[in-house]
């Protein structure tokens, strides 16, 4: 029944049975069959035998009709049916007076999907189109005998309104399993309602997730939550979403539980009873290409979003806060960007301000010769967590020592970024790119907190920086239309290659990272590098390189279902270091990203790195998914990480070992189970588990969902949660449960 819109239509039996009085000079009424007599003394108008009538779209058909001209009063009897485009009433007696307006009806179902009425007794106004039911239900069940249902002795029904109900029992089946004191359902385009998951947890106790939706116009909606978790107390806040047209859409989300059982976090600091968090984010494209988006994030400690919303944890450990604008032109971007520290345990480069334009590829008037620039300025300050972070902090061998949280510094700094291409192409098929460009890099003299004080080091610097490479590329192809192949679904085949050769020198600055502070580092990454300007923007990281990067595209492709498909797509790259600097080694990794689609229900993904010095794999992910049909569909992955204990900035440390797999399988149209297992494959242990046993109500689902928790500290987390959601508004997207089997816990 969310945000349903259900039309009670006896309004349109009402204006169909006033032809009956007008029948013999109302040029619109229609009969397509029935006989009429009138009687004069009686001043009774009659239709017998199966009437059906048309006027001004109304269908309405009986066994008969009888009015009575001179008191108003018309009756329609058996097998009453009124229909109007997609509304529909139904009765087996129906009494209407046209000149008070009043109407009865007995034994009557009406409604439009996905909400309907069906009662016993209704008596209504036409005229102010409220009407009131006796011993009555409303369900989103379009059958004969619904699943579930709302019964109430007295059910209030304004048309396209609302639905109001006194006493009221949801009832699953015949078992009553809810009690409403007062029940009220908007049946506008938005309605107001309410969800309940009710579960139990083993770090909560039982509890109860609620919350009220509700709807004031189209610039406002929102959401207030109600939970209570028997041992952690009462948690609530609202959420509040506006639409403003072109300025913009945004919401605000806050949320307060009194915590009786905080605990310690992983740091084993005393969390605090009062457990907050703010969440403000906001968006619009005011005018054509200008975008404003802003984020604010805020927790008055470091777990409130892990304990409490742990699904939106997993999706961002690290909430971040920022304003930002930007402008585009044809060819040049503006964009200024302002990023404070709200939360003190996340570490945190402040940009109070962060200005940069950049300059798109573009050609130099009527020259083969292209230009593109990036230029920024801003202050930046580098804010380390605190030592109740759960977070590791970064160190900076610029001022501190290894494994010592290193004090908090800031510089101004200015970068501009100009570089010149001359992309060819020879015999028609040879790709050729030579480029040279150049940056110019200022740093303030750097302030640095330490023992109670600000101090200042160094001087003003300026770095200057060189850059020259080429890259050549090709593309080749094949075809074959008469391959053919059931097994594999080939509908002929078509082979392109394209591999390419990028190489990169930047001489040594005269200033190396070492010498400067690091606000934009290098950061560890599963993936390789970029090695060319602007790709690569760790603007502080910036040092000498001599390298070769190969890539090799592969694509296979074929017709399928009448399109074309790729069935394979393989991308391999790696770099050679003429000039390896420190701690590199002549060789990088090579990396592997396949795709593979042996049947249109059948997908292979498979990404690896391999260490050419050590020749070990430092990572390797594959998956394979089957979903030949609607009865089931099966995914199983591998992630390995090999472990990476050094003290470099980029090292990806402590490995992982980890096997996954999802299985989901319909019993039968109205039933399904679902499985997702996590296996941590270095210590044997069952990371994570989730069952799920779904019900398929018809206008509704409803999932039972059990899961389990081992992270190898403290006892394991079981949690048990029911969840129903209305087809006609789904609570969680297509799909979501598989990917995030997690949400069905009420996290």
């Amino acid at each position: 029944m969310n945000r349903a819109r259900a039309t009670l239509t006896v309004g349109f039996f009402v204006a169909a049975v006033a032809l009956a009085c007008e029948a013999q000079q109302d040029s619109d009424v229609e009969v397509f069959s029935g006989t009429m007599s009138y009687h004069g003394k009686s001043d009774v108008v009659q239709f017998t035998n199966a009437v059906v009538l048309k006027w001004h779209g109304s269908v309405l058909s009986a066994n008969s009709i009888s009015v009575n001209q001179r008191t108003g009063d018309s009756v329609a009897e058996g097998n009453v049916r009124i229909q109007q485009e997609d509304l529909l009433w139904t009765g087996d007696y129906v009494q209407y007076n046209f000149k008070t307006r009043q109407m009865i009806a007995e034994r009557f179902r009406t409604g439009r999907s996905p909400v309907f009425a069906q009662g016993h007794r209704l008596k209504g106004d036409t005229t102010n189109q409220v009407y009131d039911a006796y011993s009555a239900f409303v369900t989103t069940d379009d059958v004969a005998d619904p699943l579930v249902k709302i019964r109430a002795h007295h059910i209030r029904i304004v048309p396209e309104k609302y639905i109001e109900a006194t006493h009221a029992v949801l009832y699953v089946g015949d078992v009553p399993a809810f009690y409403f004191p007062y029940y009220h359902r908007n049946l506008g385009a938005n309605a107001n309602n309410f969800n309940f998951i009710p579960g139990y947890r083993s770090r909560y106790g039982p509890f109860l997730l609620g919350d009220y939706t509700w709807f004031l116009n189209e610039e406002l909606d929102g959401k207030i939550h109600f939970d209570y978790r028997e041992k952690r107390g009462v948690g609530t806040g609202p959420d509040l979403n506006f639409h403003l047209g072109r300025w913009g859409d945004g919401s605000f989300r806050y949320y307060y539980a009194h915590d009786e059982d905080a605990g310690t976090n992983i740091s084993g600091v005393q969390l605090p009873e009062d457990r907050k968090r703010l969440d403000l984010s906001y968006q619009a494209t005011p005018f054509t290409n200008l975008n404003v988006k802003s984020v604010v994030r805020y927790q008055n400690d470091s777990d409130v979003v892990k304990e409490f919303f742990p699904g939106e944890y997993r999706q961002d450990p690290q909430p971040d806060t920022f304003v930002e604008v930007n402008k585009f032109w044809q060819n040049f971007s503006l964009d200024v960007l302002a990023h404070p520290q709200i939360n003190n345990f996340l570490e945190t480069v402040e940009r109070l301000p962060d200005v940069r334009l950049s300059g798109f590829r573009q050609q130099l008037a009527e020259s083969p010769f292209y230009y593109e620039s990036e230029s920024s300025a801003g202050y930046y300050k580098r804010l380390f967590a605190g030592t109740n972070s759960p977070f590791p902090s970064s160190t900076n061998t610029s001022f501190s020592a290894p494994n010592q949280i290193p004090p908090n510094f800031s510089a101004a700094r200015a970068d501009t970024y100009h570089q010149i291409t001359l992309p060819e192409t020879f015999f028609g098929w040879l790709n050729v790119t030579p480029r040279v460009g150049g940056r110019l890099t200022y740093y303030s003299a750097v302030d640095v907190e330490g023992s109670g004080t600000t101090f200042r080091t160094n001087s003003d610097t300026y770095r200057g920086v060189f850059n020259t490479g080429a890259e050549v590329s090709f593309k080749a192809s094949g075809l074959w239309p008469g391959v053919r192949n059931k097994v594999l679904d080939l509908d002929g085949v078509r082979h392109i290659i394209e591999p390419s050769i990028n190489y990169v020198f930047v001489p040594k600055p005269n200033a190396t990272p070492n010498q400067l502070p690091q606000f934009d580092a290098e950061l560890p990454t599963l993936r390789l590098q970029p090695i060319e300007y602007p790709e690569y923007n760790s603007i502080d990281s910036i040092d000498s390189q001599n390298v070769l990067r190969f890539g090799l595209d592969n694509r296979l492709q074929t017709k399928r279902r009448g399109q074309l498909e790729d069935f394979l797509n393989w991308q391999l790259v790696t770099d050679w270091r003429l000039r390896p600097r420190q701690g590199q080694s002549t060789f990088a990794d090579i990396y592997s990203d396949l795709v593979v689609r042996p049947r249109s229900w059948m997908s292979l993904q498979s990404q690896t790195r391999f260490d050419i010095q050590t020749e070990q794999w430092r990572l390797s992910f594959h998956t394979l998914t089957l979903e030949p049909n609607e009865t089931w569909s099966w995914t199983i992955g591998h992630f390995y990480l090999r472990d990476d204990p050094s003290s470099s900035p980029l090292s990806l440390g402590e490995g992982n070992n980890l096997i996954t797999t999802s299985l989901f399988y319909r019993l039968n149209e109205n039933w399904g189970l679902r499985t997702a297992l996590h296996f941590d494959a270095r210590n044997g242990r069952l990371q994570e588990q989730y069952y799920t046993v779904y019900r398929d109500m018809r206008s509704w689902t409803a999932a039972l969902t059990a899961g389990v928790l081992d992270n190898g500290t403290g006892p394991k987390d079981f949690t048990i949660a029911f969840t129903f959601s209305v087809k006609a508004r789904p609570k969680f997207g297509l799909g979501s449960d598989s990917v995030r089997p997690y949400s069905l816990l009420g996290q």
